[in-house]
């Protein structure tokens, strides 16, 4: 069983409502071990940064790690996970009650932290492609 992976998630939408993509890259011990682009067809930003949340728990349930730090440059949607951040729009509470019932198929340690752009450029690069090829 391998301890901690880093999730690093990303959105995006071109346009907004637009075109949209999603993204994580799961690293452990400073190696890419997955990584993995969906493009989602027309949604909000915060649609698609959620959506990558899900894809990256989804894959999770599959795996067996005792704790998950997920990394996402969208301060909104990471305080909403960590509990700090209300949620009001109706789109967003259905997603966040998905990654929730994810999140309990685990039953592991999971950590959500925001982190700048620039910090998460494997994911954006990611959904960027993703977002080219559709």
């Amino acid at each position: 069983m391998e301890s901690t992976v880093e999730i690093y998630c990303d959105g995006g939408a071109r346009g907004n409502p637009g075109p949209a993509a999603c993204a994580f890259v799961a690293i452990t011990n400073g190696k890419i071990i997955y990584k993995q682009g969906k493009y989602i067809g027309k949604a909000t930003n915060n649609v698609a940064e959620y959506s990558a949340v899900i894809l990256a728990l989804t894959w999770l349930t599959k795996q067996n790690f005792q704790e998950i730090n997920f990394r996402l440059d969208s301060q909104l949607v990471a305080r909403q996970l960590e509990g700090s951040y209300k949620i009001k729009n109706e789109n967003l509470k259905s997603l966040f009650a998905t990654a929730r019932e994810l999140q309990k198929k685990l039953n592991t340690q999971i950590n959500f932290s925001y982190v700048p752009r620039i910090k998460n450029v494997l994911a954006d690069r990611l959904v960027n492609d993703t977002l080219d090829e559709n």
